[in-house]
């Protein structure tokens, strides 16, 4: 689980922002939102981030995505470059580095991972953990002119010095420890409980674009069995779609012919056809209709019920872009609500505009609601509801009328509606 994030010089991140799990001392929805992965450690199952367009929140979920891509996909020579930007608003931050911080826990063993860099080379890279005192697992610096890293180790963590060499040989400079790691044949613990953190606790970010990538996973973990097809089928009949069963079958093709370019979850779903069996509520009459014949909303919502299962059945970390995309107000709020009242060990992080559900305090805590906005130097700032005081959000307060009015900052700066036009007339 995350503890915290923090990330700075990404994308429109200029200055330090942390979103932190942490729940503050509140009883609110106890229950509901706490979870406990060791003693006196509270963390928080849902964030949810608002703000204007171009303030930051996508960025915010793709800096925990590039630093998963980053440390489970390591670049296999060295003169590929890292695919992001730093703030380019500035004269200094476009040739300064770019950090990022990761607090988590796995196994009840905490974690911090720190990672500097810019868009040719890991600068330095440290990862501790607390068993229960704060301890070093290694530290990497790089020789920029010489391309070259050097990795120490903590005096906890015993390593043959074999193996601390092909560490060394394997870690490229544009690589993190974890990428040398992966491509080394040797075992610690440490790493490899990080390395399995990354991979099998926390997935790839969901945006508006990956439709057929998620589509294509959702389908094949229900192959696998690795998702329950029965508990998809109740989430969307909890949902009100009166879908009775939906089956996948490999097309018979004549040919083998192909688009290039495109990816094995494009391919896969290129050659199924997958069908969703609807009831008509009048009689018990089932009708298949093509799964791209359906709305965008049913579509989007067959994919987040595969989403559910893996929250409630596992211990997963989602993050999902504009998660109201397509769909229903009172659907999302049925989705996050059936995730609060039924996970026990997954995180949901959210970006939306969904500012009604501000009005619901039966579903939101204060520490869980996030906001970002423009500063004057055009780069992003990140901060809590919970951060305001007494004077600004009382327990009495509608934080839906104080957001819509601007109190809590984080909605666009918008001028009157009239234009003057270049021809010099006004509409």
């Amino acid at each position: 689980m995350i503890i915290n994030f923090s990330v700075q010089n990404f994308g429109c991140i200029k200055d330090k922002v942390t979103l932190s799990f942490e729940a503050t001392k509140s009883s609110d929805l106890e229950d509901y939102y706490i979870i406990e992965p060791k003693k006196g450690l509270r963390l928080l199952k849902l964030g949810l981030i608002y703000g204007p367009n171009a303030s930051g929140k996508t960025t915010i979920l793709q800096a925990l995505d590039f630093l998963r891509n980053i440390v489970l996909f390591p670049y296999p020579v060295k003169t590929l470059d890292f695919n992001f930007q730093p703030f380019l608003f500035d004269e200094n931050t476009p040739v300064e580095n770019t950090f990022f911080s990761l607090e988590f826990i796995q196994k009840k063993v905490k974690y911090l991972y720190e990672v500097e860099l810019n868009q040719r080379a890991v600068i330095a890279e440290k990862l501790y953990f607390y068993k229960p005192n704060k301890a070093l697992v290694y530290k990497r610096q790089t020789d920029t002119d010489k391309q070259l890293s050097s990795i120490q180790f903590g005096s906890k963590i015993k390593l043959n010095g074999n193996y601390q060499l092909a560490l060394m040989g394997n870690t490229l400079w544009n690589n993190t420890v974890f990428g040398g790691y992966l491509k080394t044949n040797f075992e610690s613990l440490e790493m490899q409980e990080v390395i399995t953190w990354f991979d099998i606790k926390l997935e790839q970010l969901i945006d508006t674009k990956t439709d057929s990538k998620l589509l294509a996973q959702i389908l094949k973990k229900v192959e696998n069995k690795e998702l329950n097809k029965e508990n998809i089928l109740a989430f969307l009949n909890k949902a009100d779609f009166h879908i009775k069963d939906f089956k996948v079958v490999k097309k018979e093709r004549k040919n083998s012919f192909r688009i290039r370019g495109k990816s094995s979850d494009e391919k896969f779903i290129d050659d199924m056809d997958i069908s969703i069996f609807h009831s008509n509520g009048q009689n018990n009459n089932v009708y298949p209709l093509d799964y791209f014949l359906e709305s965008q909303g049913t579509q989007r919502y067959f994919q987040f019920a595969g989403l559910l299962d893996l929250l409630l059945t596992k211990q997963f970390i989602l993050s999902i872009d504009e998660i109201a995309t397509s769909l229903h107000p009172d659907l999302i709020e049925h989705f996050l609500l059936t995730f609060l009242v039924n996970s026990t060990e997954s995180q949901l992080i959210a970006t939306t505009h969904h500012r009604e559900l501000l009005m619901k305090k039966d579903i939101l805590r204060k520490d869980a609601i996030w906001f970002t906005e423009k500063k004057p130097d055009g780069s992003a700032d990140l901060f809590s509801l919970a951060d305001f005081d007494s004077s600004v959000i009382r327990d009495t307060t509608s934080i839906y009328n104080a957001y819509k009015a601007g109190k809590l900052g984080a909605i666009p700066n918008l001028s009157d509606y009239y234009i003057e036009l270049a021809n010099g007339e006004k509409k």
